[in-house]
């Protein structure tokens, strides 16, 4: 290194010339500083970098010390009190070897105590010290002499601030001869002039603060040390007599740049310090926080469910104790079913005493992933892919219009566009939603970039236009009401080329098919075949005129709904690594987009093939085969799932989502889910579609176990877990209610079991054989391009470096930040090969990867499977909804997707899903959880008894209890108190109205005496007998026009076989209040307690089955001829039964009656 004193004052403070190599650059302390990492992934590990104004530069050890003997610095320092520009410092190149180099007694890093911690900053405190100097050669050893030529006195450095060293007589001769300046930094003394003016004194200061912001050497090549530290730090070196260790530290000289001080106006231009920028705060504030339930709540919830539960046992034993000998059918089976009861309150209440509330910080994430850096220098997004898959199957059920705003959300949200890419699930094949998915695609191209450029929320047409708010709050854009008015009508275009699509379709495909009639008619008749009968084939046609190749209306061979093609269409080509900004509005561009990114994330329709013989699993097996096709086509690390009628309502939703996926401790994640909400449900919410216990409660409380369930939709999956391999960690539970703990490293080796997989890395397998096994064909096909993407999507879904732990993998920061491949043919081509009908043949895809297939509630099993591997899931509650759809109002479709629910549980039940075969990595809490979803099914056969028991004890005169006693009332209060209390408590912490919450309870017992017995029924008939189950979907209601009841759906009445059982608990128990109270009144000796007792148990059963007789009356309180007909068959054999059972006294002459 060789130094330099500057030529001139006004020089930069230090210079630095490196030239290495034949190539110099010139650089300016303390901007760029050369600091040296252990990080082997560092794209500045290697030599010859350059550096930016502002950045930082690291190198590892290793090439430091290859490299620096080949490096050069010309390096000027300012001036300081003992390095003036007469005395030149030798090139350090012609130095002694021999000769001895002091350094101070302690370097920065061992000088300061660094403090920081989880959220918080990281600072850097100086311990005070003296570093012992170098004296005089005539000076003793011990560094105190006077630094005066001539002079070997005690010398005190506290004279000066420079710190020079000098003795009181020579202080008291250069106070008196030589003008009260020091002897080394030339400046007047502060105690030498007594009489000097405010000026003078300010003057002074000022020149210090001048001098003092001077920048400090920087060390020579020499000074560095090699070791096996973290970092690799260059002490300071002293320069003969002067300690510049004791002058950074101890005088008023300028820190440089750093977290612990920082210059208010730029390096040597300001006057004192401010609050350095948050350096460490980029990598170490949390991107998400869990927030705890209120202790003054929490507490007595728990201590209300241990009361409830000592009422239940000491109720039961009682009960047990004290039978009814004169109904001792009617003590037995109230018995029974209050047993079950008790039981199964307990399995879903001991799940939701640890419930937790979470939220994010999304400034942290646009700073960690979008913010420019040293290996980012652009600042391009940082953040990993998401591939959006988007379910349909049926286009009379789910309207068109429907899917396409949901697409249209899709397209706009606020992610990264080239990050972002939309599949489609066309399962039934249909042209109808192939052109309806095209017209989105045109129509994207306005509503895009109308949306960024306004901000506009939702981001789905048809809500936002329908809103019934102000349009205009919070717009300050004064084109803002021009272009929303162009942007509508286009919509309002759009909505009738959809609507119009098939009539449209159908008269083009008449009009191909009759031409291609007379052609055939033209050869036979050419042919001289007039007798011959020509058949041409119904065909359905595209508006290019050719055969559709999925599902034909006229359903022929190789076109019909299970037996067509395989069809991958991109609508949408993926977007280009920079922003495409529009044009000025003209006859083409509706609105101004001249700042507006007019890109669009890439969108595929995708439709798999179907063939006769193949079990094609429903939903499960599309899901799969959107797996599949996305992995080859964009191959994003995390998956979002949702259904055609759930759009985006929130447009940060994915970056909400992401932020747990990215946080420390986000690798252990297999799914983020979101609660769902509704649109379109009636105000009173007659059928507890909202579901709000479900979602705001038991949701919530399972977030603070393992993780919230699966439910279908509104989940955002990280693809590894998706292919069934086992997270990096977990957590073994063994002992009593699993509180003895086991970690486990799932990425060695030796810690797998036979049929585990971990995510393939190199580092912890050593050859190649190891990887090929787990990619084997037999697990993923035989498609080489889906097994070499597996490793790159988990490298893509890994955390940061710097958020990792010792011994634990991640990615450098901007490995992301860089363009994706372009799209050929070829990817394509191999899309279509996986999603063959036979390519899951002799894999695991949908017993191990994939969605799980074997029930109907696919989504619940295959959230099991990933918690059963060790996985944990996030619930994710955002401030504003996230998604929002639509939810059946109509009392028929409501029962019948209870019925699906409840019949996938049972299916649970009775297969290897069943939680009493967990693992030792399932929670014991999430384990009840997940026992309790086979199990709730089961609890409508005690419930439908127990519904009829107040019927029978008023139609027999007795009661379940031999007497009204004090006891009995005294347990029945306390059991009716703590479930009030829990219910209110419930309602406090979760948010939710005590309306939603007995909605909830009155379907409760709607569906446990309709949809779940059924349920039961048809699992039995599927394990005893192989009974299939057939799969209904469920109906999406289509916006209402202008003029149309919103809520038309939810007074029409469709018979269903479903009805039966609550309309005859109601009749039963109408006809036992009539029965009771008219044998009370008229008899001689009336029992009034077991009439009251039977009255208020009917009447609790009329009251939560109040919702089903309303519906049941429609609009106008019409009710269907076929309620009437069902009544009154009841009625008359309900009274014969009785009338033959308990004759009345007097007239047994005359009911001689018995049935044939």
């Amino acid at each position: 290194m060789v130094l330099k004193t500057p030529t001139s004052p006004t020089s930069s403070p230090v210079k630095i010339m490196v030239s290495s190599g034949g190539r110099s650059m010139g650089l300016t302390s303390p901007v760029p500083r050369l600091s040296l990492s252990n990080n082997p992934n560092s794209p500045l590990n290697r030599a010859n970098r350059n550096s930016s104004g502002g950045k930082f530069n690291s190198m590892s050890k290793d090439e430091i010390t290859e490299e620096i003997d080949s490096l050069s610095y010309t390096v000027h320092i300012p001036p300081t009190p003992e390095h003036h520009h007469q005395h030149p410092l030798p090139d350090s190149s012609n130095r002694n070897p021999n000769s001895s180099s002091v350094k101070p007694d302690r370097s920065f890093i061992s000088g300061t105590i660094f403090t920081g911690g989880f959220n918080s900053v990281t600072r850097g405190h100086v311990i005070e010290c003296a570093a012992a100097e170098n004296a005089p050669e005539n000076a003793s050893k011990s560094g105190i002499a006077c630094l005066m030529k001539g002079c070997d006195e005690k010398g005190n450095a506290n004279k000066c601030e420079c710190r020079f060293r000098i003795c009181n007589d020579c202080y008291l001769d250069c106070i008196t001869i030589g003008g009260g300046h020091c002897p080394g930094c030339k400046e007047l003394y502060r105690n030498s002039n007594d009489d000097s003016t405010d000026d003078d004194d300010d003057d002074d200061e000022e020149r210090c603060e001048e001098e003092d912001d001077q920048a400090l050497p920087l060390p020579s090549k020499a000074d560095y040390k090699m070791d096996n530290r973290l970092s690799v730090v260059k002490s300071f070196k002293a320069q003969q007599d002067f300690d510049h260790t004791r002058w950074l530290f101890e005088t008023k000289g300028t820190y440089g740049y750093g977290n612990a001080v920082w210059p208010k106006h730029d390096y040597g231009g300001g006057s004192g310090f401010e609050h350095p920028p948050d350096f460490a705060e980029r990598c170490r504030r949390p991107l998400t926080r869990k927030v705890s339930i209120s202790a003054a709540i929490l507490s007595p919830y728990r201590l209300l469910v241990v009361m409830r539960l000592v009422a239940l046992g000491l109720f039961l034993t009682w009960r047990i104790k004290h039978p009814n000998h004169e109904a001792i059918w009617l003590w037995a089976v109230s018995t029974t079913c209050e047993l079950w009861f008790a039981f199964s309150w307990l399995l879903d209440q001991l799940p939701k005493l640890c419930p937790v509330k979470r939220v994010t910080d999304l400034s942290v994430l646009k700073e960690r992933f979008e913010s420019p850096n040293l290996r980012n220098p652009k600042g391009r997004s940082d953040l990993p892919g998401i591939d959006v898959f988007v379910s349909t199957a049926d286009p009379e059920k789910e309207p068109p219009l429907v899917t396409a705003n949901t697409i249209l959300s899709i397209l706009a949200v606020e992610y990264p566009v080239d990050k972002v890419n939309c599949y489609l699930s066309d399962d039934g094949g249909s042209l109808l939603t192939f052109e309806a998915l095209a017209e989105t695609a045109s129509y994207a191209r306005i509503w895009v970039p109308f949306c960024r450029k306004h901000n506009i929320e939702p981001r789905n047409p048809e809500a936002y236009f329908g809103q019934k708010r102000d349009f205009l709050k919070n717009k300050v854009r004064l084109d803002f009401v021009r272009e929303r008015r162009r942007v509508k009508r286009e919509y309002d275009e759009f909505k009738v080329r959809i609507n119009s699509l098939p009539e449209s379709i159908r008269r083009r495909s008449d009009a191909y098919n009759a031409n291609e009639e007379m052609r055939e008619k033209k050869k036979c008749m050419e042919a001289g075949n007039l007798s011959e009968q020509v058949k041409v084939p119904k065909a359905t046609w595209m508006s290019d005129g050719s055969h559709w190749p999925g599902t034909w209306a006229s359903g022929e061979t190789d076109h019909s709904r299970g037996d067509h093609a395989g069809v991958i269409q991109a609508m949408l080509a993926p977007p280009n690594a920079e922003p495409v900004f529009g044009l000025e509005p003209d006859g083409e561009n509706l609105i101004d987009t001249t700042e507006v990114d007019i890109r669009l994330p890439m969108l595929v329709y995708v439709s798999r093939e179907k063939r006769p013989g193949y079990d094609h699993n429903k939903k499960a097996g599309a899901m799969n085969a959107l797996v599949r096709t996305s992995a080859i086509m964009s191959n994003g690390p995390f998956i979002l799932n949702l259904d055609c009628d759930h759009y985006i309502y929130n447009s940060l939703a994915m970056r909400e989502g992401m932020c747990f996926m990215l946080d420390r401790g986000g690798d252990r994640i297999c799914y983020v889910q979101f609660p769902q909400r509704f649109e379109g449900i009636d105000p009173n919410d007659r059928y507890a579609n909202h579901n709000t216990v479900f979602f705001d409660v038991s949701m919530r409380a399972l977030d603070g176990l393992q993780g919230p369930m699966y439910v279908g939709t509104g989940c955002i999956f990280r693809r590894t877990a998706i292919y069934g391999f086992s997270p990096p960690r977990a957590t073994e539970h063994h002992g009593w209610l699993g509180r003895r703990k086991i970690k486990l490293f799932l990425r060695k080796r030796k810690e797998l079991s036979d049929d585990e997989m971990a995510v393939p890395i190199n580092s912890h397998f050593d050859d190649d054989a190891d990887i090929e096994s787990l990619l084997h064909p037999r697990r993923f096909g035989n498609s080489t391009s889906l097994a070499s993407s597996i490793p790159v999507a988990e490298f893509q879904g890994r955390l940061l470096q710097d958020l990792q732990g010792k011994g634990n993998h991640g990615r450098p920061a901007g490995a992301l930040a860089v363009p994706r491949e372009p799209l050929d043919a070829a990817t394509v081509a191999e899309a279509i090969s996986v999603i063959s009908c036979f390519y899951e043949d002799k894999t695991e895809w949908g017993k191990r990867v994939g969605w799980i297939y074997g029930s109907v509630t696919e989504d619940v099993v295959t959230g099991y499977r990933m918690h059963n591997r060790g996985w944990r899931s996030i619930y994710c509650v955002t401030k504003r909804d996230a998604f929002r759809g639509t939810a059946p109002i109509n009392l028929t479709d409501r029962l019948h997707q209870v019925l699906r629910w409840a019949t996938g549980s049972v299916e649970i039940f009775f297969s290897r899903n069943n939680a009493l075969f967990a693992s030792n990595r399932m929670k014991f809490l999430q384990r009840i959880a997940y026992f309790n979803v086979g199990m709730y099914p089961f609890t409508s056969l005690f419930l439908m008894a127990y519904c009829i028991l107040p019927a029978m004890s008023l139609f027999t005169g007795q009661f379940i209890v031999q007497s009204l006693s004090i006891t009995f009332l005294i347990f029945l209060l306390a059991i009716t108190i703590t479930l009030s209390m829990l219910a209110l408590l419930e309602i406090k912490w979760s948010g939710i109205t005590l309306e939603e919450w007995w909605r909830n309870e009155q379907f409760w017992l709607i569906g446990g005496t309709s949809a779940h017995p059924a349920a039961v029924l048809q699992g039995l008939l599927k394990v005893i007998a192989g009974v299939d189950i057939s799969f209904t979907l469920t109906s999406k209601s289509a916006t209402p026009e202008d003029g149309e009841d919103e809520y038309a759906e939810l007074y029409v009445v469709r018979w269903s076989f479903l009805m039966v059982p609550p309309i005859t608990i109601m009749m039963l128990n109408l006809i036992g209040i009539a029965v009771g109270v008219a044998r009370t009144m008229y008899s001689t000796f009336p029992q009034w307690s077991k009439l009251i007792g039977g009255v208020f148990f009917s009447f609790w059963v009329l009251c939560h089955l109040y919702p089903f007789a309303k519906g049941l009356m429609g609009k106008r309180g019409k009710m269907p001829t076929i309620v009437f007909v069902w009544s009154g068959l009841l009625s008359i054999i309900i009274s014969l039964l009785w009338v033959y059972i308990s004759p009345p006294s007097g007239k047994q002459d005359y009911m001689k009656f018995q049935f044939p």
